[in-house]
């Protein structure tokens, strides 16, 4: 995988790539590798938790690290022309918030509020998607209304140097070379401590964080940051070892409430 840009913390310059396993476009190709082509599922009724086997192991099942997540009723899986692409948020109902960077190769559809990327929840498609101008941002309006638990958004001091917060995401379970092999059928979830204010892929204002028992990697893109229940981040970049950074939401707030009204 090719190099994105790079997030710069106050004290060090860490060497970052973008979460994303990107399309098979050559338009898409600087950001990463194509992953395998998933077909959508009609939806279920209801959101699908992993087997007890599954849950059994799940202190060993990794982001890269970390384990699986037991209760996320606002995540939702990104599809990219039926492919497995990034994580995201529902925020509201009609509106999905996840990266820039994973909306370029549109056929945006999204299954909203089911552990297992694979079944249960809702799946909508997106019908419109708005880009924040200078940061790793994009709200998508959904084609139609879905009623879920949605996440909600932090403001600015919902997140402090040193806390430890909670990312999520389906992406790649390991460094397997090509991470789109070794995607999580099952939503993930791992610790990280903040570490203080830097850049995302698009040089716009992010919160870093260093690995605490996991840390996120290619397919986790897009997904949340979680501090004390509240959505502070969204998920842009990580060194895939001690390093991410997420594009911090509370700088970016009355952006998200003038296009989505949240």
């Amino acid at each position: 995988m090719k190099d994105a840009p790079t997030p710069h913390t106050r004290e060090t310059t860490v060497r970052t790539r973008r979460l994303l396993p990107a399309l098979a476009a050559a338009a898409m190709a600087v950001l990463g590798l194509a992953p395998t082509a998933t077909a959508q599922a009609p939806a279920a009724p209801a959101p699908a938790a992993p087997p007890a086997a599954v849950a059994e192991t799940a202190a060993v099942q990794p982001i890269i690290g970390g384990g699986y997540a037991s209760n996320a009723p606002w995540a939702a899986r990104l599809f990219s022309n039926g492919r497995e692409t990034c994580s995201a948020t529902i925020i509201a109902p009609t509106w999905i918030l996840t990266a820039k960077h994973c909306v370029s190769g549109g056929g945006l559809s999204f299954r909203i509020g089911s552990l297992d990327q694979h079944s249960g929840g809702t799946v909508a498609y997106g019908a419109g998607t708005y880009n924040h101008s200078s940061s790793d941002l994009s709200l998508v309006r959904l084609d139609r209304s879905v009623s879920a638990t949605f996440a909600r958004l932090g403001q600015p001091g919902s997140v402090s140097v040193g806390q430890t917060v909670q990312v999520y995401g389906w992406g790649a379970t390991s460094q397997c070379g090509s991470e789109a092999n070794c995607q999580s059928q099952y939503l993930k979830v791992a610790d990280v401590v903040v570490t203080g204010g830097c850049r995302d892929a698009y040089y716009g204002s992010a919160i870093c964080a260093r690995r605490g028992n996991g840390i996120t990697a290619g397919g986790d893109s897009g997904g949340p940051m979680m501090a004390n229940g509240v959505q502070v981040g969204v998920a842009s970049t990580s060194d895939r070892q001690t390093t991410t950074a997420y594009t911090n939401v509370t700088a970016y707030r009355s952006w998200i409430q003038s296009v989505a009204g949240v």
